[in-house]
């Protein structure tokens, strides 16, 4: 990919950090941000070079902040910072989240507010260039003073120290840093005063998992609509209840858009229960089905909030101390997790919601008191087969697990540094478990899209009536991949082909190529 993010300029956006983090978009600096950097720096060797405290400059840190340094180790004090915090444990974190919380981290280096050389900011741009991930691990951040481990890490590799990879092959051992700046010639840096400091204390790693979960999410709501509209067919329930007139009486503005889905994609079916008159139609369907625009919409409408703060931190400076365009050196508390770290939450108990919901459509296709006409599990010969049985056990456990991940991590502090900082935000565990959340809910729905399409093919050979063109174009996708029902075989690899037709796109691509438009 070469487009180039250039940042400084303009306030970076979610697509932004998704170029950088996932397609290895080139980043760049603006003149006029290097210019603010340098004035900045200016700031901190006039600090630096008079006989007062400065905290982060002539001090300790955290609870040793009383302690003066003398210049001649000022140098070592910066290397002691970053190797110290630099302790992360456990498993590796994905390329894509490094990657994110570098440049995030980068991008408030740009704003000019943290006091570092010029230097600096060029070599984190040259790093992330030459594709080098520095190796950070799962356990180490409290969320505050912002992500002290994880980016530690990262500054580990500017001077040269630690490991990191320079591809994504997780089966090959890690190279030492020193080793992958000296390939990409790039120098190692000497950290002056405050720069250890201004390259930890931020919120970036969990703003990152942040962006990249809005960016999926958006896509998986609307495989989710596509998902809940083509079981309400395949079980043969009424489309009248979306009727946009119904959404405009309580007007949640995700609400709206989910209930337009679904009327769109069952549109010119011919197995929903449309009212006729002198006919008797299904007056309700059961909440499962009535309800998706409700719940869908809340979960839309969680995701534009945390959005929200997403945007208002991508245009923040977030360090401690602060330099001020008045000259200035000001400690402060910006970098407190809590509002990166509550939405993180807030989408966690959206996802595992959604996931519920579609995972009690997709049982209902399964037992015969309730899916209307189709054979016990949608097996093909009830009895010697087993059908869509152990799928439902599959989503049902995967459901149980997201319920478990709903609990917020931000509201669970810890007290750390000697009680200095005594409240925590915790966000950066937010994050890694609604990654966790998110592929999750994206298997339930190819589960719920498995299931549907399976019950089609009984619809179609009883001659039950024509589905609808983007539901048609759906499981003519799907039988590109899956077989049609038939006697039972090896399940996993089936459900594995409908996740990566959910997570690619290509369901709601099939979806939209059949309506002949977007879905919102």
């Amino acid at each position: 990919m070469s487009t180039t993010v250039t940042l400084g300029a303009a306030p970076l956006t979610i697509e932004d950090v998704v170029a950088v983090a996932r397609h290895d978009a080139r980043v760049g600096i603006a003149p006029a941000a290097l210019d603010r950097i340098a004035d900045s720096r200016r700031m901190i060797d006039e600090l630096a070079n008079d006989s007062r405290p400065h905290y982060g400059v002539s001090t300790g840190f955290g609870a040793l902040a009383k302690v003066q340094i003398a210049v001649e180790k000022r140098q070592q004090l910066q290397r002691s910072l970053i190797r110290s915090h630099a302790a992360g444990s456990g498993p590796e974190v994905e390329r894509e989240v490094v990657r994110a919380l570098m440049l995030l981290r980068l991008n408030t280096l740009a704003t000019g507010r943290t006091g570092v050389r010029p230097e600096v900011a060029l070599t984190y741009a040259a790093i992330i260039n030459a594709g080098i991930t520095p190796v950070v691990h799962e356990y180490g951040s409290l969320g505050c003073s912002g992500d002290l481990s994880p980016l530690a890490h990262c500054a580990l590799t500017l001077m040269g120290e630690g490991n990191v990879r320079v591809d994504d092959d997780a089966h090959t051992p890690p190279l030492a840093a020193a080793e992958a700046l000296a390939a990409a010639g790039i120098e190692p840096l000497v950290l002056a005063e405050k720069e250890g400091l201004a390259l930890i204390n931020g919120t970036d790693g969990m703003l990152g998992t942040l962006c990249l979960a809005l960016h999926d999410l958006r896509h998986l709501f609307v495989a989710a609509d596509l998902a809940a509209a083509a079981s309400v067919e395949a079980l043969t329930g009424t489309d009248a209840v979306f009727a946009a007139e119904l959404h405009e009486i309580r007007p949640h503005p995700g609400q709206a858009v989910s209930a337009a889905n679904i009327a769109a994609i069952l549109e010119h079916s011919d197995l929903t229960g449309k009212p006729r008159k002198g006919e008797f139609t299904r007056v309700q369907d059961a909440y499962s089905l009535r309800c998706t625009p409700q719940v869908h919409g809340a979960a839309r409408d969680t995701a534009d909030h945390a959005a929200r703060v997403a945007e208002t931190e991508l245009r923040s400076a977030i360090d401690n101390p602060v330099v001020l365009p008045d000259g200035r050196v000001e400690s402060n508390g910006n970098f407190h997790g809590a509002p990166v770290a509550y939405v993180l939450d807030f989408l966690a108990i959206a996802v595992a919601d959604l996931a519920s919901i579609s995972e009690r459509r997709t049982d209902r296709f399964l037992d015969v008191a309730r899916n209307h006409g189709l054979p016990p599990f949608l097996a093909a010969d009830p009895g010697l087969d087993s059908g869509l049985m152990i799928a439902q056990y599959t989503a049902a456990g995967i459901v149980s697990e997201l319920k478990r991940l709903a609990a917020p991590a931000s509201v669970d502090s810890i007290p750390s540094s000697a009680m200095q900082e005594d409240h925590v935000s915790m966000g950066w565990h937010a994050g890694r478990k609604l990654r966790r959340a998110i592929d999750g809910f994206s298997r339930v729905i190819a589960i719920e899209l498995l299931t549907s399409t399976r019950a089609l093919d009984f619809r179609l050979a009883a001659n039950e009536g024509t589905p609808s063109p983007a539901t048609t174009a759906v499981h003519q996708l799907f039988r590109t991949r899956i077989s049609a029902p038939d006697t039972d075989g090896f399940l996993s690899p089936d459900i594995a082909s409908a996740h990566e037709l959910v997570v690619t796109g290509q369901a709601v691509a099939a979806a939209e190529r059949g309506l002949g438009a977007r879905l919102g």
